[in-house]
């Protein structure tokens, strides 16, 4: 039996919607995770001042209807600025000239609070210009052929990590690491 790309993707955000407590992550939509897991965002998502993702994330996601995830600023990096997005007030910050820019105009935009990244590719090359300082990874026991391979295209020396931590979740196991540098 072979099973489509779109119930693989399905199953691997299932944990999302398959507990007992509500998490808000959007004026317009809300996480149903177990006690553990929404613990860990109700310590990790208040730190979040910024986000970065791809444009095609951003396509992809319809721009969250112009509401970014978490309710922070966006910075996506991409080769075409969708001109409707851009006027004043807008939660996107388009950058088009490399991930060193994306990261330091989401620095500035988060303040004294964290940046997140939100996609593979962004997250490769921000390791791949040392940018990176922690990984936090939610794994779902689910394998999927297709997509972007989150450990691709990464410096050749390898990546040393550092444990911080595992939160065992229903359906999904959070692990965190520090970028050794």
């Amino acid at each position: 039996f072979v099973e489509s790309a779109i119930d693989g993707v399905d199953r691997l955000f299932r944990w999302y919607f398959n507990g007992d407590t509500e998490v808000p992550f959007s004026d317009d939509l809300t996480f149903r995770v177990s006690a553990a897991s929404a613990a860990l965002f109700g310590a990790s998502w208040p730190t979040i001042g910024a986000d970065i993702t791809g444009r095609r994330n951003f396509d992809v996601a319809n721009a969250w209807s112009g509401k970014p995830p978490l309710g922070v600023p966006c910075v996506v990096v991409t080769h075409r600025v969708p001109q409707e997005w851009v006027y004043e007030g807008s939660p996107f910050t388009f950058v088009t000239d490399g991930i060193e820019r994306a990261v330091a105009t989401a620095q500035t935009l988060a303040g004294d609070k964290h940046v997140a990244i939100s996609t593979p590719s962004i997250m490769q090359q921000c390791l791949r210009a040392g940018l990176l300082d922690e990984i936090t990874l939610d794994l779902v026991p689910v394998l999927l052929g297709e997509g972007t391979k989150l450990f691709d295209n990464l410096p050749q020396a390898g990546v040393n990590l550092e444990s911080l931590g595992v939160v065992v979740g229903d359906g999904v196991t959070h692990v965190r690491y520090r970028v050794i540098k």
